[in-house]
């Protein structure tokens, strides 16, 4: 399925480890990922405002200059990433979870408490108690005067035009906790787990995962009340474990 574009080129993007897998094992890990961005951002007109790299997942909010740039950047991004840490840590196989998920973003007020909820991703998992503490996140590419990664200028000319007065208030700014999950659904997921709820209704309590385990009369009547309760055999099949074939003959 196509991607829907964004008018303003700026998209929140989403990646996770296959498997909810680690992507980050140690330090350097974290610093090549960082450095690959950087290259690609220098040879490709795309602005990073936002970033965070937690251990199985990472978020970046980026804007592009022209369609198709963001595609390009994340295809180069994560293939060398991911060829770079099967090699390091002598794996195979696939290590982002099917592709990238990314969310348009059009509203340019929305974009600073998009900001807020990537940076205070490490206080939520509660792996720092102090956004300042995280090292692998943009947070501390507004409040300090060194040379960054991120475009830090467009969000803090929101808050002031005095750039000491700007870091002042952002930093105040994420201050509240930001209580809105803002993460990206697998829209896959969300409706096996809506259907799953549903079965659970229909089955009386029972979980759909333990049906397979029954005798088979017993698997058979369940398997027929979720058939006449409207649920297809491809949802069945995905909840339940049972192949289709089986679910079939009902």
């Amino acid at each position: 399925m196509p991607r829907r574009l964004s008018k303003s080129g700026f998209y929140h993007i989403v990646f996770r480890g296959v498997n909810h897998c680690h992507l980050f094992e140690e330090r350097e890990d974290y610093e090549r990922l960082l450095k690959t961005l950087a290259v690609i951002k220098a040879e490709l007109p795309i602005d990073l405002y936002a970033y965070c790299l937690m251990s199985n997942h990472a978020h970046l909010l980026i804007q592009e200059s022209k369609p198709g740039d963001i595609t390009h950047a994340m295809r180069r991004l994560l293939v060398s990433y991911a060829c770079w840490f099967n090699k390091k840590y002598q794996r195979s196989g696939s290590l982002i979870s099917n592709r990238y998920k990314s969310e348009c973003v059009e509203d340019n007020s929305y974009l600073l408490i998009l900001a807020r909820y990537i940076h205070q991703n490490p206080l939520k998992a509660g792996v720092t108690r102090f956004i300042a503490d995280y090292p692998w996140s943009s947070y501390r590419d507004y409040t300090s005067s060194s040379t960054t990664l991120s475009d830090i200028e467009l969000m803090l000319d929101m808050f002031s035009e005095n750039r000491e007065e700007a870091v002042r208030q952002f930093i105040e700014f994420h201050k509240a906790l930001d209580d809105v999950d803002r993460s990206l659904p697998d829209r896959r997921r969300r409706s096996e787990e809506q259907a799953r709820a549903g079965m659970i209704e229909a089955l009386g309590g029972i979980e759909p995962s333990a049906v397979i385990g029954l005798d088979k009369q017993e698997r058979n009547l369940l398997l027929m009340a979720l058939r006449k309760g409207g649920f297809s055999i491809r949802q069945i099949e995905r909840v339940t474990g049972i192949s289709r074939g089986v679910i079939a003959r009902m």
